[in-house]
């Protein structure tokens, strides 16, 4: 039998007395790649995933009839809510997609009630996640390292990065070819595969409170022109935005479906808050859907799209209730990170962005 899920406690989380230090030096290295891509563009992109593929609007309809354990937070009262997803890859500058870069998913739910999170304007709650189950980095200060390389390349040598990611898929095929597990650095590198992002599935890779309990979140893909992309890989064939064109074509004629799922921990040293780089067994452990997320078919690159979703919103882990507060030490960097980056985009554009209020709810939920 299956142990009881973990209550959430602040003791949960052990902050180190250096955290905020290497808060100022990520900041720093961030700055690197804000002002010289701002620079060599003309505007300013994000730090990190600055490239969209696809900007959606959908709906998120919460279950009902959840047990206790799973009706927690956002997702203990069933209904729908507006939602605007972002899909894009993990570079800080805009890079042609024959480097391949891990993907990225982030979706804005409209209208969540509940106590906000320190400096949490608006009603929604956002989460971020990524197209593997692990972080790539196990603590802040690793990140920083890893960050202050790809500063020194940003937007400086393309050309090496397309080469390198080449080899670096070549590399990762080899890997595949035996039957090993390629290491989770060398797709932060560019020898991710490129591939579908309709048919990913998404994690949130680090660990949140989940209401009473603690929790990692998973979008997985279900509507059947969905799943028969998922281990498809895209032929670039030397255009500058394919994911972008495919994403486009496809979704102009599909309605998209993924569940939202929540793997409880129940278990802290198996399943630790801390080291995101341990992937939380899915045997012990599994996802459980507690929702379901739709799109219907829609100009995925539409101009009002890349207006509201790409240039006006931003998405942070920190955005959001209580009742999902980021655990652990790579979600406390990003509290002050986010926000210093969203800060330069908005200034240097002169485009503010809009956090969904409560006045804004007549027209946002669905």
């Amino acid at each position: 039998m299956a142990n009881e899920p973990i209550r959430y406690s602040p003791d949960v989380e052990q902050v180190q007395p250096d955290e905020q230090d290497t808060v100022v030096e990520l900041n720093e290295a961030f700055d690197v790649i804000l002002e010289r891509t701002a620079e060599d563009y003309g505007h300013a992109v994000r730090s990190v995933h600055a490239k969209s593929h696809g900007l959606l609007e959908g709906e998120l309809t919460i279950d009902a009839g959840l047990p206790a354990e799973l009706a927690q937070g956002l997702f203990a009262t069933p209904g729908a809510h507006k939602v605007l997803i972002r899909l894009s890859t993990n570079a800080g500058d805009i890079l042609p997609d024959v480097i391949s870069l891990p993907r990225g998913l982030a979706m804005k739910v409209f209208d969540v009630e509940g106590d906000r999170l320190p400096g949490s304007e608006g009603n929604a709650q956002d989460f971020i996640m990524v197209n593997g189950p692990v972080f790539q980095a196990k603590t802040s200060a690793k990140f920083l390292g890893n960050l202050k390389l790809l500063a020194k390349t940003t937007d400086r040598i393309e050309g090496t990065k397309t080469v390198a990611s080449a080899v670096l898929r070549g590399v990762r095929h080899a890997f595949e070819a035996v039957g090993a597990e390629p290491p989770t650095a060398l797709n932060s590198l560019g020898g991710a595969p490129n591939s579908e992002p309709l048919g990913d599935t998404y994690y949130s890779a680090t660990a949140f409170r989940y209401g009473d309990h603690i929790a990692k979140f998973s979008l997985a893909p279900v509507a059947p022109g969905m799943t028969v992309l998922t281990g498809k890989e895209i032929d670039v064939d030397g255009r500058e935005n394919a994911i972008r064109e495919d994403v486009r074509d496809e979704v102009r004629g599909m309605d998209l479906e993924w569940e939202f799922r929540v793997q409880l921990c129940r278990d802290l040293e198996a399943q630790p808050v801390e080291d995101s780089t341990v992937q939380w067994d899915e045997q012990e452990t599994p996802f459980i859907r507690v929702g379901t997320v739709r799109a219907p078919a829609q100009d995925s690159w539409s101009d009002e799209h890349v207006r509201r979703i790409n240039e006006e919103s931003r998405f942070s882990v920190w955005t959001g209730i209580a009742a999902h507060r980021p655990l652990g030490n790579i979600n406390r960097a990003r509290k002050d990170t986010y926000r210093h980056s969203a800060d330069f985009r908005a200034r240097t554009n002169g485009c503010p962005y809009h956090e969904p209020t409560a006045q804004d709810a007549g027209s946002e939920r669905i």
